[in-house]
């Protein structure tokens, strides 16, 4: 059986190319060789380099750094710059490590503007205006309030917490605020009393009246 099929593709390589066997299997065996060569040359390239990029991406990100309280002014230090430094973005004053999604909010991402801020306001109106890189949400209505709160879950099982944002608040001094009203309130008692010899003076006119009818 499997004489009678070696002998039936041998008659059809003949009839079909004009060839014999030995040298029909001979040009296949060439034009195969040359194949494995020129794409070695022109595609090897780029097999070597996308291992390489891939080893890049797949090194593991240095443990996260706690951070703890930060002011707003630090926090832009970790905006993606300097690549020794982590990348931290902040959503409602909690300051979370974003440097596994470097791709998107590193430098030349396409929220490469959130990093190092707290954008709050911005994720929740899907604003990439200045104006909006804030923590402030007031004003903001149901739907970019829900939108906000959507990206901080998203943020919450994403990406590790690693601090907050110092908030400044002016401190008031009640203490001192409270003395000069106190020292008022001890002159006006104090004024009524200085003034009692002056409303009794006109009281002694009498005694004047009584020297003139003398």
């Amino acid at each position: 059986m499997a004489l009678e099929l070696w002998e039936t593709l041998k008659e059809a390589i003949t009839a079909y190319t004009g060839l014999s066997p030995a040298t029909f299997f001979t040009v296949a065996a060439l034009g195969l060789a040359v194949y494995y060569v020129v794409s070695g040359l022109f595609g090897g390239s780029d097999h070597h380099h996308v291992p390489r990029q891939s080893e890049e991406q797949m090194q593991p990100l240095p443990p996260p750094v706690q951070l703890g309280e930060v002011t707003e002014e630090e926090l832009k230090q970790y905006d993606g710059t300097d690549s020794k430094k982590p990348l931290l973005m902040a959503i409602k004053g909690q300051i979370y490590d974003v440097s596994q999604s470097r791709m998107f909010y590193g430098p030349g991402g396409p929220y490469a503007l959130f990093a190092g801020k707290d954008a709050s306001r911005a994720l929740a109106k899907m604003s990439f205006e200045d104006k909006d890189l804030t923590g402030d949400v007031s004003g903001l209505g149901p739907f970019e309030l829900e939108a906000l709160q959507d990206w901080e879950y998203k943020f919450m099982s994403k990406y590790i917490k690693v601090g907050t944002i110092k908030k400044t608040v002016p401190v008031t001094d009640g203490t001192s605020t409270s003395e000069p009203a106190a020292e008022a309130t001890e002159s006006d008692v104090a004024k009524p009393a200085e003034d009692v010899p002056s409303v009794a003076a006109p009281v002694e006119t009498p005694a004047g009246g009584e020297s003139k009818e003398e």
